[in-house]
């Protein structure tokens, strides 16, 4: 079965060696950048009981000035349209995250859709990691959740993974994916520095916590295409253009000048 045809059925794929070493040494250096000039959204999450780091930021509105050369010369926007099966490709945003310094708590079970404004076949997130993780450690994925049912957001409570994002909205609460793992099916894959998963944003995921002594850097990049739609349902939002929300209606194409279009 090709990448594509996985990535249509599953919502998921691991692609090993996707990026050579100028590829990920200017990813990493885009990471950095990022962790160097924290923007308005960035935050460090709670681990109770430990004084860990559980960093993360997202949507930092001066994000080209660190990642346009990294973008425009990445072989991902490519590898995104082959598992769309055409192009064009636009950048939505980054995320990075850093866990180190004793126990973190792990990503609760989520989808990055119960986030977002946007909906459509041609979306995708390249999950890039800058440290060796083991497959007991890495990031899970339901297989083929996101062909089902969309969720409300997680809100990382320290209690309760399931407590929703936006408690009046419509959309029903996370299932307790940890409670009863057996009856999900549930895949994840021991990552190198060069490897690449892919996911769809709908997709049901969450990432195991880390230890003492362990290091993990990552860094993901969103990515839209042609089928993508503006969807203002409860809890979607993003993204951070001036105005955007106000010039689009439900069922537009997703579009703004300020998308970097990379592929296409």
């Amino acid at each position: 079965m090709s990448l594509r045809e996985t990535y249509v059925r599953d919502g998921v794929v691991h692609i090993p060696g996707a990026l050579d070493a100028a590829a990920l040494a200017a990813a990493e250096a885009a990471w950095t950048w990022s962790v160097e000039n924290p923007g308005p959204l960035a935050s460090n999450i709670r681990t109770r009981g430990s004084d860990a780091t559980f960093y993360q930021d997202l949507y930092n509105p001066k994000v080209l000035t660190g990642y346009r050369a990294m973008l425009e010369a990445s072989p991902l926007s490519g590898i995104v349209a082959g598992l769309w099966g055409r192009g064009p490709v636009w950048f939505m945003y980054e995320q990075v995250f850093l866990k180190e310094g004793g126990e973190a708590r792990r990503t609760p079970w989520h989808q990055d859709s119960s986030y977002l404004a946007i909906a459509g076949e041609h979306l995708a997130v390249a999950w890039i990691t800058f440290d060796r993780v083991a497959r007991a450690d890495s990031l899970e994925f339901v297989k083929g959740s996101h062909r089902g049912r969309l969720y409300n957001g997680s809100r990382f409570d320290l209690d309760d993974d399931t407590l929703p994002t936006h408690p009046n909205s419509s959309l029903p609460r996370l299932p307790d994916i940890e409670r009863d793992r057996g009856a999900w099916d549930i895949v994840s894959w021991a990552v190198e520095p060069g490897d690449l998963i892919v996911f769809h944003p709908k997709m049901m995921h969450g990432g195991a916590p880390t230890h003492e002594g362990q290091r993990r850097r990552t860094l993901t990049l969103r990515y839209f295409g042609e089928d993508a739609v503006y969807d203002p349902r409860e809890g979607g939002a993003g993204p951070r253009v001036e105005g955007f929300h106000q010039r689009m209606k439900a069922g537009d194409p997703f579009r703004d000048p300020a998308f970097l279009r990379l592929h296409g």
